[in-house]
């Protein structure tokens, strides 16, 4: 077997032990899987395993950082209309965002589910990777106008009150009955959630 050929081999192998925990995560916590029952689901011995991931926590960080990659190009995307307007276009960011949630919704189960978890290496990892996205945010949010003159810390609570309501909408999706008329409403409630938040910031810095 050629180097190259056991490169993509050990990928394909990383790979199903990946796809094998978010299939076995579906209806329970990543805590309570075995390194033998995940071994097993991707077709190799338990031994095996150390060969991809040191431990199960490392392998649980890994499935954070690859499923929070999609979450961070649904989020980019509203940024991106955030700095362009002035103002969210909330109903758009919150439609990407979703749609997103559904493609992958497998993935946001697993992360919604384990932010609270008991592991505490995912569950650090998740709120680190939440942090990250925030501190992106506030960086967009000082490019509008109306917000330049803020301070760095009051640009962050307010990039921690976003990124708060749209997890919550990502929490309410999955935990819903799946009709269109509940989602049309959980979509409404998010973004006047964030067209709210985005008002009192234009007059925080008027009842301090």
């Amino acid at each position: 077997m050629t180097g190259g050929s056991r490169a993509a081999k050990k990928e394909q192998t990383r790979q199903a032990l990946l796809d094998t925990t978010i299939d076995l995560v579906d209806d329970r916590s990543f805590g309570s899987l075995s390194l033998r029952e995940v071994a097993r689901g991707a077709g190799i011995v338990p031994t095996a395993f150390y060969r991809h991931f040191a431990s199960m926590e490392d392998l649980g960080v890994t499935l954070v950082e690859d499923s929070m990659r999609v979450l961070r190009r649904a989020l980019r995307e509203g940024r991106r209309d955030l700095a362009n307007s002035g103002l969210p276009i909330a109903r758009e960011s919150l439609t990407i965002l979703l749609r997103q949630v559904r493609a992958e919704e497998a993935k946001f189960q697993f992360l919604v589910r384990e932010q609270h978890g008991g592991v505490a290496e995912v569950r650090r990892a998740i709120n680190t990777e939440l942090r990250l996205f925030s501190r992106e945010l506030a960086i967009d949010l000082a490019r509008i106008p109306q917000l330049a003159a803020w301070e760095a810390d009051d640009l962050e609570v307010a990039a921690d009150l976003i990124v708060s309501i749209m997890m919550t909408a990502v929490a309410d999706l999955l935990d819903g009955d799946g009709r269109p008329a509940t989602e049309e409403a959980l979509v409404r409630r998010a973004e006047k959630q964030l067209v709210m938040a985005i008002l009192g910031m234009g007059q925080w810095r008027t009842v301090q």
